[in-house]
């Protein structure tokens, strides 16, 4: 993992906003103060919504190395074992999850 990317969850983990060169992390929080959600930003564009239930991920409207390479960060550190992230073959990304290959759809939620 890249030193970005661990502070990236770091953030995302200690619910701290946070940015650096590309990119973002930003906490909702509801009129109580609680959090609701935490976004995560690849070149203002939105790639990850994390809440204390789920982790959904998004491509930003770019499939690039970088962002797959931010959205496994945030999988491998906040969804279960059995979930081994993203990846591309023949050009097409893909799912790995609970075991299961699916093809990446944008929104897919890690329950």
């Amino acid at each position: 993992m890249r030193k970005i990317e661990r502070q990236m969850c770091d953030a995302i983990a200690n619910e701290q906003d946070w940015c650096k060169d590309n990119t973002e992390v930003i906490n909702f929080y509801n009129d109580d103060k609680q959090l609701v959600v935490t976004s995560v930003y690849l070149h203002g564009n939105l790639i990850s919504e994390v809440t204390n239930n789920a982790v959904t991920i998004f491509d930003g409207g770019w499939r690039t190395n970088t962002t797959k390479s931010r959205l496994n960060a945030i999988i491998n550190r906040f969804c279960d074992a059995f979930t081994d992230g993203v990846y591309q073959h023949k050009g097409e990304w893909f799912i790995t999850d609970d075991k299961y290959v699916k093809q990446f759809v944008n929104g897919y939620t890690f329950a």
